[in-house]
């Protein structure tokens, strides 16, 4: 703001005289058209001109600010003069004997007394302290009030105007009770508390009441606030809005993790509740300390994971460590570390969530002191948990086998349709004690005995299932061993007068005597020959086998002794018989009670001279051939009816071996059924590991009529129905499958395995059938509830096919 020429330049004097006046204001009364028509002292001393030389020119005439800065008729232009005018202020920068000062200029409209526009007041202040001091309160993030030593607000700035709703205009002069709330000022009003006590008090959390009426937190602070002569004049109070603080606090304390913050030299800044409820330690006692003196973790010092993810600026999620509470004991926790950021990407600390593993540690170290293997899947079948026992048994390792197919896993003998966990769900039942086989790691068999269930949440709902199984090595080894006193070469058996008989075969093995083996048909006479030829001195010779039924009278001669050429129409050449094809072997005469009379004739002759002559021969032949004859006729009686002869009866009858039935023998039946699953499994390339207990209960009830062959022929038979794993009443031939209902047959038109759901469902289903569609008994036997079967039914949509809901409890 210059003064020149006939802008009347501010001399030195006038100068000297407006720093007497520097806290006084330069006041000019401008007319409508605003021309200059009054001024104050300070104008004059100002401006260097009294009133005569001013009167009736413009304020621009006098005044001439720089170009850069709106100017003060630029001012009244904004002011609508038509409307309600108000006070303006607007700081402006002029030029002072070439210095650069701020100046404060005011415009006040002034009102006639009909209410219509009459001009206007001007003020220039160039000192600005009640600007500055208020455009530094604005300035301030915080809402910030002063008031004097009555309570009565001085200041109000803009910020406290924001967060109150309550503008400058109506608060200034009233009672601080008439903006906070009455809680705040009638418990122990703060401020004044301040002005009284000479005292500061600080961050005290309060509810302040909105203008509109909505309640907010407030953190506040108050102080005494100082004259010049260091007298207590009123109070000072900033404040500022923390809800989102208070929130932060409250989702902190509701977190079930413990969390800590720590600065950069590791100094505890936040812990909030669920810290305390682990290590036992309160807020206000670590915040402030090293971290390492609270926690003695394992993961302290140059391990520290917190220090790695601050020094990094990497997260580490999900590690396991041991940290001390505050009566010194371990604690298994889950830790995640990261570093903690202000809002402009800078690391200020670090921040850590750990949880305790105290029961989760409990349930897996009673899970790997188990010697059984257990693991669970879920939903879709993939393992979830899998124990120390798991791991020696299957040779695989936890980790790898966490998250894998259990069938990629176990390759078991009942993966896919067969699987026990789906079977269990099927039936609604446990499955319990199944003997199956898997290979480990290396590709090994390993026979285990497995049990499964559905794995079920706290409201019935089927998440996954969970199998323990055991390592039967051992006993199976110890089974093959109990196998072989119960085996002889090839003959299977448990019953006392089998065991007898093996006890004696060897010695009767040895001599060479001639052997009568009697029995029904199909039980094992062949395998008797058999067995005493392979433990005998002729087992390098060879074992020929006649049977004497099968053969017509004319020919069993001619095979059995042989012919020359001649002795009959179309003997062209001579042709050697059995006899002559056992030498120094063992011939077994199967069905001997057929044998033709002419024949007994010979052979009686060969028993007793050990010479035979073919047919057209006169010479004798020498035949160094032991004789073993079996047959399930009554040859005593045959003897009777004069059909066999008594001699040969006799010279046959040396050594006499009975074989008892098997109806005899039921024990035999396990052992036996066994033998010929592992003999037709091998044949046929079926991965089939047994018998189920119901289909054993069947065939242990029947008395065979047609012995072990007719034993063998049924589990030939059930090989074809059977795909896999167990054998079931439905795969045994009639009559033992008649009349079987078909109802826990897990086999389905899908060629893939079932999901989860559709095993739930058929089980569902199947239980509501056996029970009549009667809800509460399902209940009973799936042990769900019955809102959870409801939903069920309804998530399944299944349907009474007999009429009526299925949801009734008649």
């Amino acid at each position: 703001m210059t003064f020149s020429g006939q802008h009347l330049t501010m001399n030195q004097t006038a100068a000297n005289k407006s720093n007497m006046y520097q806290d006084a204001l330069a006041i000019f009364h401008l007319d409508r058209d605003c021309q200059i028509i009054g001024l104050n002292k300070n104008a004059e001393l100002l401006t260097g001109c009294s009133l005569s030389d001013l009167f009736d020119k413009s304020i621009e005439e006098i005044l001439d600010f720089e170009e850069d800065t709106a100017s003060l008729n630029k001012l009244f232009k904004q002011t609508d003069w038509g409307e309600s005018p108000t006070r303006q202020s607007l700081l402006l920068h002029a030029k002072q004997d070439g210095v650069r000062v701020e100046v404060l200029a005011t415009v006040i409209p002034l009102w006639g007394k009909d209410r219509g526009l009459s001009g206007a007041l001007v003020t220039l202040d160039t000192n600005n302290q009640s600007y500055y001091h208020q455009m530094l309160l604005d300035s301030i993030p915080e809402g910030v009030l002063t008031v004097n030593r009555s309570l009565e607000i001085t200041s109000f700035n803009r910020t406290a105007e924001h967060i109150t709703g309550w503008s400058q205009e109506e608060v200034l002069g009233k009672s601080c009770q008439e903006v906070f709330p009455p809680e705040l000022c009638e418990n122990k009003c703060l401020v004044k508390s301040s002005i009284e006590e000479e005292k500061s008090y600080v961050a005290l959390t309060v509810f302040m009441a909105h203008k509109d009426g909505h309640f907010f937190p407030l953190s506040l602070t108050s102080s005494p606030l100082y004259d010049l002569n260091g007298q207590v004049s009123g109070g000072v109070q900033t404040f500022h809005d923390c809800s989102d603080r208070l929130n932060n606090d409250l989702i902190m304390a509701s977190i079930a993790d413990g969390v800590f913050t720590i600065d950069h030299n590791r100094i505890i800044t936040s812990f909030n509740r669920a810290a305390e409820g682990i290590t036992g330690w309160q807020q206000d006692e670590v915040v402030g300390k090293p971290c390492h003196e609270i926690f003695h973790s394992s993961a302290c010092g140059d391990a520290c994971l917190l220090q790695r993810a601050i020094d990094r600026n990497s997260v580490y999620i999900d590690r396991s460590i041991f940290i001390k509470g505050k009566e010194g004991n371990s604690i298994p926790v889950t830790i995640s570390s990261a570093p903690l950021l202000d809002d402009f990407g800078n690391i200020i600390g670090g921040i850590e969530t750990f949880h305790d593993n105290t029961s989760s540690i409990r349930e897996n170290l009673i899970l790997d002191s188990i010697a059984d293997g257990v693991f669970t899947v879920d939903r879709n079948w993939n393992i979830t948990s899998f124990n120390r026992a798991a791991e020696e048994i299957t040779g695989w390792a936890r980790e790898d086998a966490m998250g894998m197919s259990c069938s990629d896993i176990f390759h078991s003998s009942i993966c896919g349709k067969n699987c026990a966990i789906a079977e269990s769900l099927y039936k609604g039942t446990p499955v319990a004690n199944r003997s199956i086989t898997i290979r480990n790691s290396q590709g090994d068999k390993v026979p285990i005995s497995i049990s499964a269930a559905p794995l079920t949440d706290h409201e019935g709902n089927i998440i996954g299932g969970v199998e323990t199984f055991r390592d039967l090595t051992t006993i199976t080894t110890l089974r093959q061993q109990l196998s072989q006193k119960y085996t002889f070469d090839a003959i299977i058996s448990k019953a006392a007068g089998m065991q007898r008989l093996f006890n004696i075969l060897p010695d009767i093995a040895r001599s060479p005597s001639t052997v009568l083996i009697l029995g029904e048909s199909g039980t094992g006479k062949e395998l008797i020959a058999r067995a005493l030829y392979n433990v005998s001195e002729r087992k390098d010779k060879p074992f020929v086998i006649v049977n004497c039924a099968a053969l017509p009278e004319t020919l069993l001669e001619s095979e059995l002794f042989g012919y020359k050429a001649g002795a009959f129409t179309d003997a062209r050449k001579d042709k050697i018989g059995r006899f002559a094809v056992a030498e120094g072997g063992t011939l077994f005469l199967d069905e001997i009670g057929d044998l033709p009379g002419s024949v007994q004739v010979k052979l009686l002759r060969v028993l007793q001279e050990k010479v035979y002559e073919p047919l057209g021969s006169n010479t004798p032949v020498k035949a160094d051939v032991r004789i073993i004859t079996a047959t399930n006729r009554n040859l005593q009686a045959l003897v009777r009816e004069g059909l066999f002869r008594d001699d040969l009866f006799y010279r046959l009858n040396v050594v006499k071996i009975s074989l008892p039935p098997l109806r005899e023998r039921k024990e035999d039946i396990p052992l036996l059924i066994d033998h010929f699953i592992k003999k037709y499994s091998a044949q046929q390339g079926k991965d089939i590991v047994g018998i189920s207990s119901g289909a054993m209960a069947i065939l242990m009830r029947y008395d065979y009529p047609g012995n072990i062959r007719e034993l063998e022929n049924i589990v030939e038979y059930s090989f074809i129905l059977c795909e896999g794993g167990y054998i079931q009443p439905q795969h045994l031939p009639e009559p033992f499958a008649a009349g079987f209902e078909e109802t826990t047959s897990l086999n389905t038109s899908n060629s893939g395995p079932q999901t989860l759901e559709d095993v739930e469902k058929q089980a569902i289903v199947l239980s509501l059938e056996r029970n009549r569609w009667k809800k509460m008994a399902t209940c009973r036997e799936l042990a769900i509830s019955k809102d959870t079967l409801r939903r069920k039914i309804e998530r399944y949509e299944i349907v009474n096919p007999l009429g009526g809901s299925p949801d009734h409890d008649e």
